[in-house]
């Protein structure tokens, strides 16, 4: 997952809105979101080669996202799978300042990693390339490779079209697309400097990524809303290596007590 947006209780009716794109090799094998047959209440992508997510939602209201931090020669062939990060919160019943005190003694077991997690309510952030974990003030919030609400031109203009939607007194999931499959690199001068050079940071710099030479690209946009009753609705768009949309996946549900 390369780019999380978020508006918490910036909507009178949705206290929780999410838009992210996942950003992957696409000989990486993944399947698309849905309810595991192995952990009933979790409804996620699955990673088919690591076997974590990247990005998911419990039926009691636990959800979770994670972020690469882009560090070329800083990459550990040994590390952990950075998908385990969030799966390992969506199966734990422990509130997010626990889970993340516990995960600060084995960060350094992961590459660079951003992981968001907690409930629609209560929001943390917490990435092994920061001090400790923050949780998420009321307002627009974006992640993408380096460190929450970093101003990568990506995550200003996200924040802002994703703001703009949720200004709206009412709105579609599909009005969230246009957030997450705007593919327009941004200009050179707004580039970050990573290390991967010129060119590279201008192919990564736009919201959706289209890369068919390197067969890496967006992979697959998701988009979801929990509202003040508790109902989650939840609408993914899969790509192909052509940046085509091959699939769309929609689910809703009620969030239920433990």
């Amino acid at each position: 997952m390369c780019l999380i947006l978020i508006a918490l209780q910036q909507h009178s009716r949705y206290p929780l809105v999410i838009a992210a794109n996942r950003d992957e090799y696409f000989r990486r094998p993944a399947a698309p979101a849905d309810f595991w047959a192995d952990t009933p209440q979790l409804l996620a992508g699955r990673d088919l080669q690591a076997g974590g997510t990247w990005l998911g939602i419990t039926r009691s209201g636990r959800f979770a996202a994670v972020t690469n931090v882009r560090e070329p020669g800083r990459q550990r062939s040994d590390a952990r799978s950075r998908g385990d990060l969030t799966t390992g919160f969506l199966t734990d019943t422990r509130d997010p300042q626990d889970y993340l005190a516990q995960l600060g003694a084995e960060a350094d077991t992961y590459n660079g990693f951003n992981l968001i997690c907690g409930t629609p309510n209560s929001l943390f952030h917490y990435s092994n390339r920061a001090p400790a974990p923050v949780r998420l003030q009321a307002g627009l919030h974006g992640v993408s490779n380096h460190l929450l609400d970093t101003p990568w031109p990506k995550l200003v203009s996200g924040k802002q079209a994703l703001g703009d939607v949720v200004s709206q007194a009412d709105f579609n999931l599909d009005d969230l697309l246009p957030v997450l499959a705007h593919r327009e690199p941004a200009p050179p001068h707004l580039l970050p400097d990573t290390g991967v050079g010129s060119l590279m940071e201008s192919v990564l710099s736009s919201r959706f990524i289209h890369a068919p030479a390197m067969d890496y690209g967006t992979r697959v946009s998701t988009v979801l809303r929990v509202d003040n009753r508790g109902h989650v609705e939840w609408q993914e768009w899969t790509w192909d290596r052509n940046g085509q949309c091959i699939d769309v996946r929609r689910h809703g549900f009620e969030l239920i007590n433990d």
